[in-house]
């Protein structure tokens, strides 16, 4: 599975605030530990408190924080802000409406894509901060 790499971003990102334990977390800070590009890494930031999963302070002693607690908050809440997968009605394998898809409904493809689909998700929404943190 090939993720954005904003995902990626945003996962190491909500991962170091869950370890620094409602210490701010710093963009430099995290861009440091994963070797990220700073201004790549704030848009990730921002779009994580735009969420609601993040929100930042600013000046000395400012940064980022998860606005809820670490076992509320699952890795698929967020994937979902930076990825796509998943849609609905969409063949997986040529990324258009199913309804536009020449082969249904006689896919043989389609339902195990959707199985594979709903079990990556299943995976992800299993899995909290907290638990990956730990």
């Amino acid at each position: 599975m090939n993720l954005h790499k904003s995902t990626n971003y945003a996962l190491h990102a909500a991962l170091q605030m869950t370890l620094a334990d409602d210490r701010p977390v710093t963009v430099a800070a995290v861009a440091g530990i994963y070797d990220i590009p700073e201004s790549a890494l704030a848009k990730v930031f921002q779009q994580l408190v735009r969420s609601g999963i993040a929100r930042g302070s600013r000046g000395v002693g400012g940064g980022y924080r998860l606005t809820r607690p670490a076992t509320e908050v699952t890795v698929l809440q967020i994937m979902e802000i930076f990825e796509d997968f998943g849609r609905s009605g969409t063949c997986q394998l040529r990324d258009r409406p199913v309804d536009d898809c020449p082969e249904e409904p006689d896919c043989r493809l389609r339902g195990l894509f959707e199985e594979v689909d709903d079990v990556l998700r299943s995976t992800f929404a299993s899995v909290t901060l907290d638990t990956l943190a730990h």
